[in-house]
C-alpha cells in the first residue's frame, strides 16, 4: 500500500495559473511561489466583494482518537466529489504547524487520494506565512523589552509582561525561561515564556482581519504587558504597530494551492484549536464564498473544540451564516470511544459501538443548538463491517440527522460523491437558521458556563482563585462583551482527556484566564492544557528524511 506522501509525489499537477482559471482568476492576479502554489492578489480580493456569496458547508469532528478520524481528508474529498458532480467548488483549509509534523500528529494535508499538493510544501515551510507571524510576534517582544531597557517610560510592570515569544516547533523546554541574563547592557532580568506560534495571538488576529486597515487596528490592541497601575499597555503604546504589520503584510495574502485532482484549495492561517480558535483564516473563507457556489472548510479537533469557536468566536466576528454542517465519524474511533484498545479496533465489536456512540449522539445534539442542518458521515475503513455501518446508519436516522459513507481515502472525489449528493440534497431541502449559542451582553463566567454545561455537558464550573480574579479584571477593564476561546484537551468532551465516550456529572476547572484584545476573544485555560508541546519519546522527526534526489521522505 503507498504512503500519502508517495501518492502526492506521484501525482501529475496542474500550474497553478491553470487551477486559478478555473475560478476567473487571471495571472496578473496571482503572486507566484513557484509553478504549483500562489498568494491571492489584494486587487483581486477588493474586485470581486459585490459576487452573492456560494455556500458554506462545515465539516467538523467526533472527539479524535489515536485511530485518527480524518476531518481534512473528509474535507478535501468532499470538495472534490462536488466537483466531480459539476459545482464549482473550492475547499478552505488551515495551514499546518511543524511542531504536529515533526511530532505525533502528523502534517494536515489530507490523505490517501484526497490529498492537497504540493503536500511536502504545504506541510513544511509553504510560503512563510507561519514565519512571518511568529517574526511579527517576536518583534513585539523585542520591542518590549527593549523599551524596559531604555528607560521605560510606560512604566511597565516586569513582573506582569504577558506577551510571550513564540517558535513554530515543539519545545517543552521553553514554556519557562528566564531572559536578560548577563551585563547590565543585556536587559532586565526576568521570567519569560514560550508559546507555540499557532497559539500566538499574532496567528488569531491574521485569521480574523478583514484586510490591512483591521489588522493594523487589532495588532494595536494586543495587550503586551501592564504598568504599576494595572492599566495595560499594548503594541500601539510600544509603536510596534507598524514594523508588525510590514512584516504581515504578504501573509495577509491567501494561499491558493489545488488537490490530487485538481480541485482549487485556499490555505491560509492555522491557529491550534484545542487553544485558539482553531479556523483558517476570516478573508479566504470570505473570498471562497465569492469565487465558487459550494465552499467547504473545516475546524480543529471535534466539534466541541472547532465547531464551537467557528460558530460562536469566528461566525460572530465575520457574520458568517454556515449552511449546512458534515460531522465526520469513524467506526475505530466510536468504538475506541466505547473503551476497545487501538490493536483491538479492527474487529467487530458491536456492544463497543453502542456503548461509544454516544460521544456522536453528544456532538449532533450540539451542533442542532447552532440550527443548521447536520450530515453525519461515516470515513471508511476496510476493517468496518456491515453491521457496525448499519448500526450507525440507523442510529443517525432516528436523532433525525442524514447520513452518508465516506470512502474519499481509497478512491478520493468518486469515493465521496454519496456524501456530496447527501449534502447537496439538504442544501436543498433544509435552511440554516444559524444563531450564536451566547449572545455577547452576558457575563464572561456566563458564557464559559453555557459552553461547560450546553457543549461539554458539565455539570458545573470550578474556577481558581487566580482565574476568578482575572475574569472580574477583565471585565473592569471593558472586555466583558467579548466572547471566549476556551482552550481544553481534545481527546474529551471534559477537561479530563481519560474521560472517553460522553462523561457526565463532571466539572470544568478554569486555572487561567486572559485577554486577547486584537483577536477580539477572551482565553479561558482548563485543564491541563499546555500552549506550548513537547515531542513524544519518538517523534515523527525520526522518520523524515530527503535522499540524493531532493525527494522528501517519511512525511505524513
Amino acid at each position: 500500500m503507498k504512503t500519502d506522501i508517495q501518492i502526492a509525489q506521484e501525482a501529475v499537477l496542474d500550474p497553478i495559473t491553470k487551477v486559478a482559471a478555473s475560478l476567473q482568476i487571471g495571472e496578473d492576479d496571482l503572486e507566484l511561489y513557484g509553478k504549483y502554489k500562489a498568494k491571492i492578489s489584494d486587487g483581486y480580493l477588493e474586485r470581486m466583494g459585490d459576487r452573492p456569496d456560494g455556500k458554506l458547508i462545515l465539516v467538523t469532528a467526533v472527539n479524535p482518537t489515536p485511530a485518527g478520524e480524518g476531518k481534512t481528508t473528509v474535507s478535501v474529498g468532499l470538495g472534490q466529489a462536488l466537483s466531480r458532480l459539476g459545482k464549482k467548488a473550492v475547499t478552505v483549509l488551515r495551514e499546518p504547524s511543524l511542531g504536529p509534523c515533526f511530532g505525533v500528529k502528523g502534517g494536515a494535508a489530507g490523505g490517501g487520494y484526497s490529498q492537497v499538493v504540493p503536500m511536502e510544501d504545504l506541510n513544511l515551510h509553504f510560503t512563510g506565512d507561519f514565519h512571518a507571524i511568529t517574526s511579527a510576534n517576536n518583534l513585539l517582544a523585542a520591542v518590549l523589552d527593549n523599551h524596559i531597557q531604555q528607560g521605560n517610560e510606560l512604566g511597565i510592570d516586569t513582573r506582569s509582561v504577558v506577551w510571550k515569544r513564540c517558535l513554530d516547533m515543539n519545545d517543552r523546554v521553553l514554556r519557562n525561561v528566564v531572559v536578560g541574563l548577563g551585563a547590565k547592557t543585556d536587559g532586565t532580568v526576568r521570567e519569560d515564556h514560550f508559546v507555540i506560534t499557532v497559539a500566538s495571538e499574532i496567528m488569531a488576529v491574521l485569521c480574523l482581519a478583514l484586510d490591512m486597515a483591521d489588522l493594523k487596528e487589532r495588532l494595536g490592541r494586543i495587550v503586551a504587558a501592564y504598568n504599576f497601575q494595572g492599566k495595560p499597555v499594548t503594541a500601539a503604546d510600544l509603536h510596534a504597530v507598524g514594523a508588525m504589520a510590514a512584516l504581515l503584510k504578504d501573509a495577509m495574502k491567501p494561499n491558493l494551492v489545488q488537490t490530487l485532482e485538481h480541485t482549487p484549495v485556499l490555505v491560509h492561517g492555522g491557529p491550534f484549536a484545542n487553544i485558539a480558535h482553531g479556523c483558517n483564516s476570516l478573508r479566504a473563507t470570505k473570498a471562497a464564498l465569492k469565487m465558487a457556489d459550494y465552499v467547504v472548510t473545516e475546524a480543529g479537533f471535534g466539534a466541541d473544540l472547532g465547531a464551537e469557536k467557528f460558530f460562536d468566536i469566528k461566525c460572530r466576528i465575520g457574520n458568517l451564516k454556515p449552511d449546512a454542517v458534515v460531522l465526520v465519524a469513524t467506526i475505530r474511533a466510536l468504538k475506541y470511544n466505547g473503551g476497545v484498545l487501538k490493536e483491538d479496533l479492527s474487529k467487530e465489536n458491536l456492544e463497543a459501538l453502542e456503548k461509544g456512540i454516544a460521544n456522536l449522539e453528544k456532538h449532533i445534539e450540539n451542533l442542532k443548538k447552532y440550527k443548521v442542518p447536520v450530515v453525519v458521515t461515516l470515513n471508511s475503513f476496510v476493517a468496518d463491517t456491515e453491521k457496525e455501518v448499519s448500526f450507525v446508519e440507523g442510529f443517525c436516522k432516528k436523532m433525525g440527522c442524514e447520513f452518508a459513507l465516506a470512502n474519499v481515502w481509497a478512491k478520493g472525489g468518486e469515493g465521496g460523491k454519496h456524501l456530496a449528493e447527501q449534502v447537496l440534497a439538504t442544501l436543498e431541502q433544509k435552511d440554516s437558521d444559524f444563531r450564536p449559542l451566547y449572545e455577547d451582553e452576558i457575563s464572561l463566567k456566563e458564557k464559559i458556563e453555557t459552553v461547560a454545561k450546553e457543549v461539554y455537558g458539565a455539570k458545573d464550573v470550578v474556577y481558581a482563585a487566580a482565574a476568578a480574579k482575572q475574569l472580574s479584571q477583565i471585565e473592569a477593564l471593558g472586555f466583558g462583551n467579548l466572547p471566549v476561546c476556551i482552550a481544553k484537551t481534545q481527546y474529551s468532551l471534559s477537561d479530563d482527556p481519560a474521560l472517553l465516550g460522553r462523561p457526565e456529572g463532571f466539572s470544568i476547572t478554569v486555572r487561567e484566564a486572559y485577554v486577547s484584545a486584537g483577536a477580539g476573544f477572551v482565553v479561558v485555560l482548563t485543564g491541563a492544557v499546555m500552549t506550548m508541546p513537547g515531542l513524544p519519546k519518538k517523534p515523527a522527526a525520526y522518520g523524515i528524511d530527503v535522499n540524493e534526489d531532493g525527494v522528501i521522505t517519511g512525511l505524513f
